[in-house]
Order: structure tokens, then sequence, then C-alpha cells
């Protein structure tokens, strides 16, 4: 059994296959996140032990009579938001949080942690450069992206290049073959420990985490590896993970959503929840102050444009009905408290960010993922048992993961399609078309799914559609699809029929036939395009003793002798007894 891992990181399990090696699994790790955006102030103090950090909440605009308070109670300055007023504030005393609370103009003073910051924040270390290896993997159909018609949604478009998406996450391999071409170094930095470090590659991984997530939104469409959901838009890396831990306190979230909102960021995603609390309560006077600053930084972004996108969670709990928390502080040592609905997952349950649940192959929760009526807004593919999602590792590698961590870039990436053919569209836009376009999912025969076929507690508004996010017609001319089922018995030979119109001229060098059956033994199967003269060209002749079930993949075809249009032929042959099936779908991109 694969290795569970800690799931602030918002996944469960993970197998990874590096390229030329044997594969592995990871051990488990931790994690973080942090961005700037205001100003950061120069810590007056070198580190000492029982040094801590706390947040110092005070009315927007000037805080400067505020950080002299700081100052002046035995505390140093870190960092400063004052388009939100928030500071982030230092010190060893014991009393500090205290002290300050009685000081004019604070209205909330919270410790982040449960532990001493690490002597790394006064003198942060450069992650290393990951050696490259090259792949000789191409790009084809994966279960996921099909799931979500992404493969479908390129035909239309692969996103523009003027939308940039963040990830705030354990940072991400830029020079990796597969993100290298999107990825955008100049609004990249690292936000550990709650201010920006714009150093020249601080934004690179500290784990694997944050590049598997990025590959998912945005990896090229460059004819290797993988495809991203969106492969024509920007990436960019806000690493709000600290190297040691890989956790994510608050005041990193704090620096990387006040990054997002002054860099352009037209989305982000947010694969984890704000450490060390998995449940932060408002009666819980740190607590409290760890929810007004992030909330504060999560408004400001998204009031310069930025929507943010953020994993529910890898608890199987359900959000709507909250009881106790026995994860938490997971910097210390862990105990278990009585909680209510008011204790809140940061980011993901703050207002305006969509939280998104996580699917498994076909129309079913995941088995790990949190869910909750009214919480969840929409559902993506996660991965679950052996089919996780695979995209992109540190190195130039590949590898599969599963967890909410990996549904919540789907949604990002669709979400990024979304403003790239809608560039105009605000925060709350992208909210309304990622729910009205999502594929209604009903709840399974589970009790603790509740609500209705259109919006319950497992799917929220259903699973997105890249296709429908760009629009259900793709370009004249140009896309053709057919959707009638045709039945596949056992010993006999069927055909589905697309009929090309408006194309002048031969097929394409490159023509692609997307292939969708459904069927039980996929070793029965002989599969062949036929062009509108007759001539028959095999796609793919199963080895008899492939015994997986269905066939999802884009072929491609040099069909360049071809007139391009006519009608062309699926042809599906099922050689072989016991096993059926049914041409579910398929479709031509000329």
């Amino acid at each position: 059994m694969p290795t569970p891992i800690s799931r602030q990181l918002r996944r469960t399990v993970v197998a990874i296959a590096a390229l030329g090696a044997a594969a592995a699994f990871v051990t488990p790790v931790a994690a973080a996140q942090a961005a700037p955006s205001a100003a950061p102030a120069t810590a007056t103090a070198s580190w000492a032990a029982g040094t801590r950090a706390y947040l110092v909440i005070t009315a927007p605009g000037d805080t400067s009579a505020v950080r002299t308070a700081v100052t002046g109670n035995g505390g140093t300055v870190f960092a400063h938001y004052d388009a939100i007023g928030v500071i982030v504030a230092h010190s060893t005393s014991t009393s500090f949080a205290a002290t300050m609370r009685g000081v004019s103009g604070v209205q909330k003073v919270g410790a982040t942690r449960t532990s001493d910051i690490p002597a790394d924040a006064y003198n942060p270390a450069l992650p290393a450069t990951p050696t490259q290896a090259t792949t000789t993997l191409t790009e084809s159909n994966r279960w996921d992206m099909t799931q979500i018609n992404a493969d479908k949604a390129w035909a239309v478009t692969t996103g523009s290049a003027t939308v940039k998406v963040g990830v705030l996450d354990t940072g991400v391999d830029d020079l990796h073959q597969d993100i290298a071409p999107n990825f955008n170094a100049a609004d990249s930095v690292s936000c550990a420990y709650g201010k920006a470090d714009t150093r020249f590659g601080a934004w690179r991984d500290v784990d694997q985490h944050g590049t598997h997530v990025a590959g998912t939104i945005a990896a090229a469409k460059n004819g290797k590896g993988v495809i991203g959901v969106a492969p024509g838009v920007k990436i960019s890396s806000v690493r709000i993970a600290e190297p040691s831990s890989t956790l994510f306190f608050a005041e990193n979230t704090v620096c990387g959503f006040m990054w997002a909102g002054d860099h352009g960021f037209k989305v982000t995603n947010n694969s984890y929840y704000t450490d060390p609390w998995q449940f932060n309560c408002p009666d819980n006077v740190d607590q409290a102050a760890i929810i007004e600053g992030v909330r504060r930084a999560q408004e400001y972004a998204e009031g310069k444009g930025s929507l943010q996108v953020a994993a529910a969670g890898n608890s199987n709990y359900d959000l709507a009905n909250k009881t106790t928390d026995s994860e938490s502080p997971n910097d210390s040592t862990p105990v278990t408290r009585t909680i209510t609905n008011a204790c809140i997952d940061i980011p993901t349950e703050l207002p305006g960010v969509v939280t998104v649940s996580a699917m498994g192959k076909g129309n079913v929760k995941a088995s790990y993922s949190n869910f909750g009526r009214d919480v969840i807004d929409v559902a993506a593919p996660g991965g679950d048992g052996a089919s996780g999602v695979y995209s992109t590792l540190p190195g130039g590698k590949y590898g599969n993961l599963s967890g909410t961590s990996m549904a919540s870039p789907h949604v990002a990436g669709v979400a990024a399609l979304l403003a790239s053919t809608n560039p105009t569209a605000t925060p709350a836009d992208l909210r309304t078309k990622l729910a009205s376009q999502a594929t209604d999912t009903a709840c399974p025969s589970d009790s603790r799914c509740t609500g209705t076929t259109t919006r319950n507690g497992f799917f929220g508004e259903g699973q997105v559609d890249a296709l429908k996010a760009v629009g259900t017609t793709p370009p004249p001319g140009k896309y053709f699809e057919n959707t009638t089922d045709v039945a596949i018995a056992d010993n006999s030979t069927v055909e589905s029929s697309i009929t090309v119109s408006g194309v002048s001229g031969n097929a394409p060098a490159t023509l692609k036939v997307g292939v969708d059956i459904k069927h039980t033994y996929r070793g029965d199967l002989v599969l062949s395009l036929v062009a509108p003269d007759g001539t028959v060209y095999t796609l793919e002749d199963f080895a008899n003793n492939d015994s997986t079930d269905n066939v999802a993949k884009t072929y491609e075809v040099d069909a360049s002798s071809e007139t391009a249009s006519g009608t062309w032929k699926l042809r599906v042959r099922d050689v072989a007894s016991q096993d059926t099936g049914k041409i579910d779908a398929w479709n031509l991109t000329l």
C-alpha cells in the first residue's frame, strides 16, 4: 500500500514513477504556504531560541503607531501589510501577545504557531536547483483530462498567455521540460516566513507537491510528457511552504494572497490548509487573529481581480457538521478538541474561495475527500486507489499522486480557461460560471451525501467541465464529434460515423482521433479509422491479454492523402467472447 502522507498537503497517497527508475513511494512530509505583498519591514533582531511569530491586526492604512508599539513591547516587525492592517511580529516574550492586546488601535493579536520560528527565517537558504532528466514519454490523453473534457476544450483554446495562475504551494520546478515554456519567473517569489523573498530561484520546490500541481494546471502542450488543463496560460510559483517542515503558516498565506493581488494573478490554487490548526476557531484569541488576517488578505486579492481555488481536504470529514479535531496543532503535539461549525478550514472555507472536493475515476467521490452540504462548491478528479493523477515532478520527472490537492488544480485550470475566453470576468463571474457549467452529479447511495442532483454535499454544483467553460461548440470546421452510443457485441464489427463538412482540401498529417469506448476487456478489440474513400487506418490492435477496462485515448493519423470533407467511420472489431461494451463517443480534430 502507498504510504499515507500528511493532510495539510491535501493529498492522501502517492505513487511516484521516476523516469528511468523503479517506482517508489514518497515518505511523509508536511507543507506550508507564504506570499508577499505590502512592503516588508527589515527585521531588526537576529534569531534567538524561543522566537515566536504573531499576527497583529489593526485598522488598514498607516500602521506605524502599532509597529512602534510592537518594538516597544519586546517584539520586532518582520513584515507589515498596511493595505489590510496586518503586521507580522516576532518576539521571545511569552507576554508579548497579551501586552499588545491592550495597546490602543490593536484589534487582534495571535500566535501563528506553537513552535519556534526557524533560524532560517533570518537568512533563508535558496532551494536546490534540481538536475533535469529528459523524457521519451509522448503526450496522451489521461483519464482525469478526458473526465472533465479538457482534451476537447483544447480544440477550442489552450488558454491565453495573458492569464497568470499562481501556485501557492511548496514551490515549482521552473526548469521542468513541461513547465518551463509557461513559467513566469518575473512574478514568482518565496513567501516562506511571511515576507517576500524575490531572489532568483527562491520559488523552487522544497518538496514535489507544488510541481505536480503546476503541471496539472498548465503543463505545456509540447509533444512530451503531460498536458495541463490550460496549457496556454502562465504559471507563477509562490512558495509558502517553509523548507524544513513544509508547513504553511498564516503569515505565509497572508504574504501569498497579497502577492497574488499585487501581481495580477487571475486565479490562485491553494492545495493546503493553514498550519498548525486544521480548523481555526473564533473563540480562541490566537486563531481569531489568524482567521482575520488571512481573510483580509484573501479579500484584498479578490478585490484586485484574483479568484482563489482551494482543496477541501483529505480526512473524509463532513465540513458541514464539525465535532472534533484531533490533528492540531501539527507543529508540536496534536490534541483532541471539541469544535463547532464556527471553526473553519483556512483558506478553503473563507468567503469567496472555491472549495473543491475530489472524485475518483468516474462519477464517484474519492474515498478520502472531505465533503459537506453548502461547503463544497464543485468537484474534480483527484484520483483514488490505482487511478492516480499523473503529472510533473521535480527534475524533469513524472508520477501519480492522489488527493484533493490534485482535484483543486483541475478547477484552477478550468477557471484559467474561463478567464482566457472571458477576459473581463471578475472573480464573482468566474465562481458563477464554474458552478453553472459544472456537470450535475447525483449523490450515491450514501446517507452522508445530502442535497439534490444539482447541488449536494459530495459534489457541490457538480464536476467541472472544461469544454463548457470555453464554449460547448468547438471551432466550426475543425472539430467533429459523435456521442451516439453503438453497442459492441461479442465477435462482431460495428461502426460509428462522423460527417465532416465545411473543411476544404485534404485532411492534416496530424489528424486527431479521440476515442471513448466502454468495454470490460479491451484485449478483445481492434480499432480502425475508415476514410471517406474507404481507406482503412489501423489505430490499435490491443494485445489479447490486455484485461484493462475501456479505451479513452487520442490517436494521431497521417491522413494528408485523404479529402477532409465526407463521412469518416470509427470501426471496432470484437474478436472474442464473454466481454462486451459500447462506443460511447468519438471525435475528429482536423
